[in-house]
């Protein structure tokens, strides 16, 4: 039996358990989340300080490694400096990797085939006016060329040819410290490799980004070409002056032998030529080719290539030079006509042959006069007015072009200011904004329109020399140029909005030709974005055929080596396409007929065809334009400098519109004058189609330009042409309408 008082353990173990839960379940969710909080807040410190402690003592352990390898004095700032110049050469590696991505683009698997065309190319009437590309069947290899020949080159060009890597940093130090001590450039830096990688894949555009191509395709050629390859492919394929490429088309070219044959003066003649082509040719300069190869003869002997007694005979007797005066050939035009071969042979349109014949469009009558005019503009006015360059190309309304001329001298610089340069064209753009402004149904040559301030931001506006011309019809906005009234358009464009104008103008632009990008600025409308001289020809070609947009084109037909017909453009080039309504286009040509009859470009009007065009000028007078166009053919000129420097207040209305007179007045005579579309005989619109037929070839390839032109009708064009006049208000430029009130003027960024 149990006593009393005496507790069962059973009981009290189970009392027990119930009095725990009880004090735990009166702890509370908030008290057990603490605990767990403060046990992992200690963990947590536990872990830190263990890291830190073992870290504290590795980095000690590590601390004792390295003093086995301390060093002090000079050794100590050979390791600083080693170690410096290991992070600063991987800086450079990572920097001249990405430079030499841009010039490895250039390359490809096939790209000395690409290069390697023979392409002989014939005017409009068959007459053969030069040659682009490696002579195949003429190429005369190195052994077979005389040693001082190739001797003569070397001294000249590249002492050290066989001793550098594409780069010669010794050779550039030399021609610095002979530069300076001469006080100009008498030695150049650049290799025979730069030299030919240059030739090969990059323009003769003097920028450092180019030089900087140059040597990484130097060094690409070095480590793809033996040294007997690189300079062959170089002697074969150097623009040599008089339209040759090639040391044995030179040597054919100057002294009517191979380059097997030539002598010592002759070679040294030749060599002489590499430094500047045209500056030093023969049949240009005879005694700047002597003076040149008396260079060369030198650089012979110091070179310890020969003796001065070897080289007296040559300088007493220099050489003689076949006579070649007059002939001249058109190298702006075959660089171009070149270029555009090889892009379909790289297409895979003209086969498998690479010995081609092309005929092109090129009328060596109109070429020669745009050069002439040129260089007769530039030497009388030039130094005056501080213009130094200008550029042209004219083509007929379906795109076939008749003439480029791409600078004043070929020879000092070839790089192609028609085809390759981007310049601002000033007003001459105004042709777009006007064009988009018809498309919209709000406007006709009659609206009226106000000359007044206007700002878009910040951004005001005001037109040449600030005047005011008040409220005014659209087609003498367009005459004289106002600047406002473009900036009204363009919001107007946009029902509102600038830049959705801008947008439509930049479409009508971009439809019509031009190739360029244009960067959606306040200023677009006035012609603040940059364009190519053949853009703005292309562009208005467009407004002379009806408004289809139209290729350029020099090639009309192509032969391979077997005299098979390989390409034809009017079959195989792409065909024009309607890109702007016609009768929109036509509207806006009888406006710019009033530009040459009543506006700005008064200095391009024709005695005996209807001419339509626009001016251009740019801030501080860096640039001037005149567009324009006949019924016959098209053509735009650019006057300016290659370092954008001001010229002495040339307008568009100045040296441009007496160019593009003179060379028009040359091309039209002995034609049949073709009124511009829309218009009549005597500059009067004229009703046309919807879609009118394209106006192009005035002047069928093969014929002469001597047979065609109508007296009677060029004289009737003359008297109505002087009847309309009689009753038409003329405007002097920059004259206000009588009943205008002059408004003040706001600031501007440009002129018109």
């Amino acid at each position: 039996m149990r006593r009393t008082g005496e507790r069962s353990p059973v009981r009290n173990g189970a009392r027990g358990r119930q009095e725990r839960c009880v004090v735990r379940g009166g702890e509370g969710f908030g008290a057990r989340v603490r605990r767990v909080l403060l046990g992992f807040d200690g963990w947590f410190d536990s872990f830190v300080f263990e890291r830190g402690r073992a870290t504290v003592e590795g980095y000690g352990r590590y601390s004792v490694f390295l003093e086995r390898f301390s060093v002090d004095g000079w050794r100590r700032w050979a390791v600083e400096g080693a170690c410096e110049g290991l992070t600063l050469g991987l800086g450079a590696s990572v920097v001249a990797l990405a430079l030499a991505i841009p010039a490895f683009h250039d390359t490809s698997d096939d790209w000395l085939k690409k290069q390697d065309l023979a392409v002989t190319f014939l005017d409009r009437t068959g007459t053969e006016v030069g040659r682009r590309g490696i002579l195949h069947d003429d190429s005369v290899p190195i052994a077979q060329m005389p040693p001082y020949l190739i001797q003569a080159v070397l001294a000249t060009e590249d002492r050290r040819f066989f001793d550098h890597h594409g780069i010669d940093p010794i050779g550039t130090a030399r021609a610095l410290t002979v530069n300076a001590g001469a006080s100009g450039v008498v030695q150049g830096g650049s290799t025979l490799t730069q030299q030919l990688a240059k030739n090969l894949f990059l323009s003769n555009e003097r920028t450092f980004g180019r030089k900087i191509k140059e040597a990484y395709l130097a060094v690409w050629l070095e480590h793809h070409l033996s040294k007997r390859d690189i300079l062959q492919t170089y002697l074969d394929r150097v623009y040599m002056g008089g339209g040759t490429f090639g040391i044995q088309a030179a040597s054919e070219f100057y002294f009517g032998k191979s380059v097997r044959d030539v002598s010592l003066p002759e070679a040294a003649m030749l060599a002489g030529l590499f430094k500047a082509p045209t500056k030093y040719a023969p049949h240009i300069n005879l005694p700047a080719a002597r003076a040149r190869a008396g260079d060369v003869l030198s650089n012979l002997v110091d070179a310890g290539y020969m003796t001065e007694g070897q080289v007296y005979p040559a300088r007493r007797n220099p050489a003689t030079p076949v006579d070649r005066t007059r002939e001249v050939a058109p190298d702006w035009y075959l660089d171009y006509a070149y270029d555009e071969v090889r892009k379909l042979a790289d297409a895979g349109k003209l086969g498998a042959s690479r010995v081609l014949t092309v005929r092109t469009a090129l009328d060596s009558a109109i070429q020669a006069r745009s050069e002439s005019v040129i260089e007769d503009h530039l030497r009388e006015k030039g130094p005056s007015l501080h213009a130094k360059q200008s550029a042209i190309v004219l083509m007929e309304p379906d795109g076939a072009v008749r003439a480029i001329v791409g600078g004043r001298d070929y020879g000092a610089s070839q790089f192609n200011r028609a085809t390759v340069a981007q310049r601002q064209p000033g007003s001459s753009f105004k042709a777009f904004v006007y064009l988009a402004a018809l498309e919209t149904g709000k406007f006709k040559p009659t609206t009226m329109v106000t000359d007044s301030p206007v700002c878009i931001g910040t951004y005001c506006v005001r037109n040449y020399e600030g005047e005011q011309m008040g409220t005014l019809p659209l087609w003498a906005a367009l005459a004289h140029s106002l600047n406002t009234v473009a900036i009204k358009l363009s919001i107007a464009i946009g029902n509102g909005s600038p830049r959705a104008g801008r947008a439509k103008i930049v479409a009508v632009a971009h439809a019509l030709g031009i190739t360029t990008p244009l960067e959606d600025t306040v200023s677009l409308p006035i012609g603040a974005d940059d364009v190519t001289v053949m853009d703005m020809t292309t562009a208005y070609a467009g407004f002379a055929n009806g408004g289809k947009r139209v290729q350029p084109y020099a090639a009309v037909d192509i032969k391979d080596g077997h005299g098979d017909l390989v390409y034809r453009h009017d079959r195989d080039g792409p065909q024009p396409k309607q890109v702007a309504p016609a009768t929109d286009v036509a509207t806006l040509n009888t406006m710019l007929a009033r530009v040459v009859t009543d506006g700005t470009g008064r200095a391009a009007r024709l005695d005996d065809a209807v001419a339509v065009g626009k001016t251009g000028t740019t801030n501080e007078y860096r640039n001037a334009w005149f567009c324009g166009f006949t019924g016959n053919y098209v053509a735009a000129v650019w006057y300016g400098n290659d370092d954008n420097s001001p010229m002495d207040k040339v307008t568009g209305g100045t040296l441009p519109a007496s160019t593009w007179h003179d060379v028009m007045e040359f091309a039209q005579a002995g034609i049949e004058p073709r009124p511009p579309f829309g218009l009549g005989p005597a500059g009067q619109p004229a009703a046309v189609a919807a879609s009118a037929p394209l106006a192009g070839g005035t002047q069928p390839a093969g014929n002469n330009r001597s047979t065609l032109s109508p007296r009677a009708a060029t004289a009737l064009g003359a008297i109505a042409s002087l009847v309309a006049d009689a009753g038409r208000p003329r405007l002097a430029e920059g004259e206000a309408f009588a009943s205008q009130a002059p408004a003040p003027a706001v600031a501007t960024s440009r002129t018109p």
